[in-house]
């Protein structure tokens, strides 16, 4: 999904793309099959090569679950870096169609960071991106409201609507269905 994940815009990830489709193997997931398990250690890293998945965080104290983030064919999926050193994940990711990853050990790719100094740069890189992203949809849960975050998120990728369920673009926003729906037509009418 163009527009979705700014993490990788202007970095070149040909090497770590080459890297799980040589290295890993392909595996097939179907919808709702978990890729990664909340609480248990992170240990895959992988290259979507078509459908998508979800991170899904649940919260304790209400009983409910958040998607919290997705990914896309054409980008990478895991529970970055906590599946480097094989440390517990915090969530689950969840295809969320039928799907096809190239997936390596987690470990094996972090070690792909360390065999020079320009592979050192490229994790460095990455590991900036994904956090100047979370870093600024967190900042956005204080300076705007969910009918702003729903225009922004159009913005970026107007097809969304089409590739995600609406109580799955509401669980992102963190509103109901029924307030995206409410924010919908007061875009239409």
């Amino acid at each position: 999904m163009e527009g979705f994940n700014i993490y990788k815009e202007g970095i070149d990830l040909q090497l770590v793309i080459d890297a799980c489709q040589k290295r890993g193997k392909v595996r097939h997931l179907k919808k709702g099959e978990i890729f990664e398990h909340e609480g248990e250690p992170a240990q895959w890293i992988g290259y979507i090569k078509s459908g998508y998945f979800k991170y899904v965080v649940h919260n304790r104290i209400i009983g409910k679950d958040y998607s919290m983030a997705f990914v896309f064919n054409g980008e990478m999926v895991g529970d970055y870096p906590f599946c480097f050193y094989g440390d517990m994940s915090d969530v689950d990711i969840v295809s969320g169609e039928d799907s096809t990853v190239y997936v390596m050990d987690g470990k094996d790719f972090n070690q792909l960071f360390e065999e020079n100094i320009d592979t050192m740069r490229l994790g460095k890189q990455y590991a900036e991106h994904l956090f100047i992203q979370a870093y600024t949809r967190l900042l956005n849960f204080y300076r705007t409201d969910a009918s702003t975050r729903y225009k922004q998120l159009l913005q970026r990728c107007p097809n969304i609507v089409q590739q995600l369920p609406l109580q799955e673009i509401a669980s992102y926003l963190r509103v109901t269905p029924t307030t995206v729906s409410k924010i919908r037509k007061e875009l239409l009418g």
